[in-house]
């Protein structure tokens, strides 16, 4: 046995191990320069940007084609995504207006704009939002190659068998290359949210990101390791470093085989506790991956994307279609919409509101909900019709007292009773709960817990509310964790508040879909777990190689240590004696060779 040789350290987005020869695709960046047009100039303008507009989405919707085809539906709600921004008319208008007012030529008005959206999205405090920058950026890119005639990128030209290394890497990019031409991806930006490692783990493609200058430190055909499990990255890789990770490579392999048998098992442990796994999504598109993995249900439709990129506010029938589809593919399955998480740090054009010094803690979610109000009824009521489809739920988020939780069952209500009115059919059972992701919230659990019917644990805003920090600021994210004894101690008292009142409790947040992390939720009485989709089996396995009494001891031992430090070394080392096949200890795999 031996450590393998030093390697670059990012983030492990998306499992498996990926050796071979680097490719580092170059892309353009275009800008272009002001320039005054005529005034008899300005409406063929305007027309010369719609039409590069519509060769753009004559490129994603061939892109999209072509996804489908070769990898299946459950893959392209990305590339829709893009397609529903070019059609977005606060886009469209606002290039057009700065073309018309400015009399400016059509690229350096498209560059104002997305200038505006980056800024708009880089805000937020949400990381799975604030990549929506990336598409903006995207699609400005797309449109402005268009308009000036520019060649296109060499996404085409990847040969077979390399790990594809790049700055960024947009769906357009990955819906242009040939799955098998990719053995992994090596990025320099990007988090565990980014487009790259959402289609990564899709296709189930070995992928680090945030390796920050890989693009810089290797060129074409360099030989290369990549370890989506640990996030590392080997350039130049000795031979016994080589040996190493091929035996590796064999074994995860192997463990893939595994795991894909548990896909119709049930999450049991030995002594027969059930656990409940679910799946966290934005679009419907992403169900059949939901369904593939064996999800017993969806436990947090996030709602926001329906709001984003456009000028007006989401209809009933909008509301309703998208709820329908979204419980009919899924049935008998339950599903769980959230209510839009929407407001101060989270870009919403249709109503306009004061710039906040401390958006996350401002007018956001259930506070903005109930200030606006019309907007809220209208995703209330488009909820509760599709509720007659299936077993649909609801929960309110950002709750930090009763008055908010009564203030939305009332109008909640209200809703009802004006579908009645209409002969609407709902379900007049339909079960409503709150996100605890505010230490207020968790430390009147037991008051909450009387008026609700479940909680659900949003860990990513939880933890950095009750440790005081900025989880997208640099300089403080390393106090970003989730195993400090408050946040455990916080996760106890909450589960303790609704199993005495008989409720259950689910966890949604990143924290939930770590596999390092299952026994000790198990162990804190956390009923069910959602997350991504692709994380379901690993998790699941844990789960049935256990005995909830393990469970329990781990976590009451874990509940006496002092520091996030000592709880973090605790639960990594018995993890990893107890699942040495499972949990990699992160930064430290070692080899058997």
């Amino acid at each position: 046995m031996r450590r393998p040789q030093s390697g670059i350290v990012g983030i492990g987005v998306s499992p498996g191990i990926a050796i071979g020869p680097a490719f580092v695709l170059e892309k353009a960046d275009y800008r272009s320069h002001r320039w005054e047009i005529p005034p008899a100039a300005v409406g063929s303008e305007v027309r010369r940007f719609r039409s590069a507009v519509a060769a753009s989405a004559a490129q994603l919707k061939t892109f999209r084609r072509r996804l489908a085809r070769d990898l299946g539906p459950q893959h392209v709600y990305i590339l829709d995504a893009h397609l529903l921004m070019l059609r977005d008319r606060l886009f469209i208008d606002g290039v057009a207006a700065i073309i018309r007012g400015e009399r400016a030529n059509a690229e350096w008005a498209l560059q104002q704009v997305i200038a505006r959206f980056h800024e708009a999205f880089a805000g937020i405090e949400d990381a799975y939002l604030r990549e929506k920058a990336g598409d903006m950026e995207d699609i400005g890119q797309r449109v402005l190659r268009n308009l000036t005639g520019a060649p296109r990128d060499r996404v085409a030209e990847i040969p077979d068998g390399v790990i594809v290394l790049a700055r960024d890497l947009s769906p357009s990019d990955t819906a242009q290359m040939r799955r098998e031409r990719v053995l992994g991806f090596a990025i320099d930006m990007g988090g565990k949210t980014s487009h790259t490692a959402i289609v990564a783990r899709s296709l189930e493609i070995p992928a680090v990101v945030g390796l920050e200058d890989i693009t810089a430190r290797a060129a074409n055909g360099d030989p290369l390791i990549i370890d989506g499990n640990t996030g590392q990255v080997f350039l130049h890789p000795d031979a016994e470093t080589v040996a190493c990770y091929e035996a590796l490579r064999r074994r995860y392999q192997r463990y893939d085989i595994e795991l894909h048998k548990l896909r119709v098992l049930p999450a049991e442990t030995l002594d027969g506790y059930r656990l409940g796994l679910e799946a966290n999504i934005e679009l419907p598109e992403e169900l059949p991956s939901v369904i593939e993995h064996g999800a017993a249900g969806i436990g947090l439709y996030r709602t926001e994307f329906l709001y984003l990129n456009r000028t007006d506010m989401p209809t009933e029938e909008e509301h309703y279609a998208r709820y329908r589809h979204l419980i009919e593919e899924i049935r008998p399955r339950p599903a769980t919409i959230r209510t839009f998480d929407l407001g101060g740090d989270k870009f919403l054009s249709q109503v306009p509101l004061a710039k906040e010094m401390n958006p996350a803690l401002g007018l956001r979610a259930i506070r903005f909900c109930l200030r606006e109000v019309t907007a809220f009824k209208t995703q209330l009521a488009g909820i509760l019709r599709a509720s007659a489809h299936g077993k649909l739920r609801v929960m309110f988020p950002m709750i930090a007292e009763i008055t908010e939780l009564r203030q939305a069952r009332e109008i909640l209500a209200e809703v009802a009773r004006e579908l009645e009115r209409r002969g609407e059919p709902f379900d007049r059972n339909l079960e409503v709960g709150v996100m605890i992701e505010t230490p207020a919230a968790a430390v009147i659990g037991d008051i909450l817990a009387r008026e609700v019917d479940f909680f659900s644990i949003g860990t990513n805003d939880l933890i950095q509310y009750a440790l005081a920090i900025d989880r997208v600021n640099e300089h403080v994210a390393y106090l970003y964790r989730p195993l400090h004894p408050a946040l455990l101690r916080l996760v106890r008292e909450v589960v303790r508040a609704a199993h005495t009142r008989g409720i259950p409790v689910a966890m949604c947040g990143e924290m939930a879909g770590e596999p390092i992390h299952t026994l000790l939720l198990i162990g804190l009485g956390i009923d069910s777990l959602s997350m991504n989709a692709v994380s379901l089996p690993r998790v699941k396995k844990i789960v049935r190689g256990t005995r909830l009494a393990d469970a329990r001891a781990l976590a009451a031992e874990a509940g006496q240590l002092a520091s996030a430090w000592e709880v973090e070394e605790f639960v990594k080392r018995e993890m990893t004696r107890r699942f040495p096949d499972d949990i990699t200890e992160e930064g430290k795999q070692v080899c058997l060779i």
